[in-house]
């Protein structure tokens, strides 16, 4: 590649000093002038549609289960303390906790404090840049005389030689390459606000949902070690009857395999209950041995009944991710118009003066002046097309960020789609595990008397206290499972984060 340098260098004798400087201001207004090349950024179109949900299965206006209903209403409101929501001070504490004590949201706020300080340094581009220095030398030369003033090489000096001096320098943005790559700082600045919003909206969903499971994992092993202590009455019982002769030792080895099923099904709650604890501890910022999770007994966790039933647009403009791929689509954007003006020749303009003295002390007064002012064009003559495929690359990296916004569109809509299904068959199933339990509570009822009558055997006693488990356990999942599903909807719709009462937002991290 041979690039083409155009060197005009301005001695003392050719015009005054005021002159030179007028000279350089105005190039420098040129440059800011400029035109900026390559393609201007314009936000994608949000989708269409009335409904996230297909128009052929319309959302439906009321879920109701177990004597609570919740509703989808497209006037509703996302609050930013969507949390709040659930009526449970234990949650509220542990969401404010993780809050101001998550790593993670630390480092993803460093992270954006690192983008906008990244920004605000690369503005010194439009900036003229000025520098000094001084030097102090003390040196000898050496020259060859030749005949008659002399034969050899002879030394002069040694001297000293002291120098004062000041430089600037400025790049004019002739074609807008700067411009653009401040641009694309920009937008990494959004990019990075973004995912910090992503943690947050990660973060607290992640809190609420562990604090719900935990409650349900300690609602079915309290259910569990229920049913083990009737087990081991009817072992008693069975025990004794045996004893007597008026009942088989099959009887007690069937009771004795269900209570060692359900003391497995007991450890496997309690393991669960303690990672919960942990992953707790984790989102808070706090090591498993200097925490301690709340109990939060699960029917004290209130469904919230209204539901928000956004549209399509309001969820592409509320949701971190798409916003953060947004914030991509344009930093390529911005990468065409750097590639773009790297097509052409670039202007540097300088000036530099100072004062020269054997002696420092005396350099401002009886020194010699000196000042120069420098300007250096310089382009690309031939470069075997690096540059031209540059651009086309930038070109194909902005199709490929374009699809990707594209893709993480769907995938959110395809998200708050899930939800909110989720929630109709959550009500459909608690219902009938509703249906289940008070079935199975009233049979096991009947089985029991029976049994305590003499007119009912082990077995049907064994059957019924297995239903009854089943149902119960089935039950309380089915409750949890409704209550994490609403949370699931409340992260997918964007959290509340732009609400001026939003935490993330008083923490001034948005600013």
């Amino acid at each position: 590649m041979r690039r083409v340098r155009i060197d005009s260098r301005v001695a003392l004798h050719d015009a005054g000093p005021r002159r030179l400087w007028r000279a350089l201001v105005a190039a420098g207004c040129l440059g800011v002038a400029g035109c900026a090349l390559g393609p201007d950024f314009h936000r994608p179109e949000p989708p269409a549609g009335d409904s996230v949900l297909n128009k052929d299965r319309p959302a439906p206006t009321s879920l109701e289960a177990d004597g609570h209903t919740q509703h989808f209403d497209k006037q509703a409101d996302l609050p930013a303390k969507w949390w709040v929501r659930f009526a449970s001070p234990e949650l509220d504490a542990l969401v404010a906790q993780a809050l101001g004590g998550s790593p993670t949201l630390k480092s993803a706020q460093a992270t954006l404090r690192q983008s906008q300080d990244s920004l605000r340094a690369g503005y010194g581009v439009f900036f003229p840049q000025i520098g000094a220095s001084i030097e102090a030398t003390r040196q000898v030369s050496t020259i060859n005389l030749p005949p008659p003033l002399g034969q050899g090489l002879t030394s002069v000096g040694p001297y000293n030689l002291g120098t004062l001096g000041a430089n600037v320098s400025y790049v004019p943005d002739l074609f807008g390459g700067q411009r653009r790559t401040v641009e694309a700082l920009g937008a990494v600045v959004d990019e990075q606000r973004y995912a910090m919003i992503a943690a947050y909206l990660s973060l607290t969903s992640n809190v609420v949902n562990t604090g719900i499971a935990r409650a349900g994992y300690q609602a079915q092993r309290d259910a569990t070690l229920a049913l083990i202590g009737m087990l081991d009455d009817q072992i008693r019982i069975a025990q004794v009857q045996y004893d007597s002769g008026t009942a088989t030792y099959a009887a007690v080895l069937a009771l004795k395999s269900q209570q060692a099923s359900n003391r497995a099904a007991l450890a496997a709650l309690e393991q669960h209950v303690d990672q919960s604890d942990h992953l707790l501890a984790q989102l808070c910022g706090q090591k498993p041995a200097d925490f301690s999770a709340p109990t939060i007994p699960l029917e004290r966790i209130a469904l919230p009944a209204e539901l928000p039933d956004s549209l399509p647009s309001v969820v592409a403009r509320h949701r971190p991710d798409i916003l953060a791929a947004e914030a991509s689509l344009h930093q390529a954007s911005a990468q065409i118009g750097i590639a773009t003006a790297d097509l052409f020749p670039s202007l540097t303009l300088s000036a530099n003066g100072g004062y020269a003295h054997n002696e420092l002390e005396h350099i401002l007064r009886a020194g010699t002046k000196f000042w120069s002012l420098q300007a250096d064009l310089v382009g690309s003559i031939f470069s075997g097309g690096s540059q031209w495929y540059t651009r086309k690359a930038a070109i194909d990296a902005y199709d490929a960020s374009l699809a990707q916004y594209e893709q993480t569109v769907l995938t959110a809509l395809e998200q708050v789609a899930d939800t909110m299904r989720a929630l109709e068959h959550d009500a459909q199933a608690l219902r009938a595990q509703a249906d289940a339990l008070n079935a199975a509570t009233e049979s096991e009822k009947i089985v029991r008397i029976n049994y305590e009558s003499g007119t009912a055997g082990y077995l049907d006693l064994l059957v019924a206290d297995v239903q009854l488990q089943q149902a119960r356990l089935g039950y309380l999942g089915a409750v949890a499972q409704r209550l994490q599903d609403t949370v699931a909807l409340y992260a997918a719709l964007g959290g509340g984060w732009w609400r001026e009462d939003a935490p993330i937002a008083a923490s001034g991290a948005l600013r």
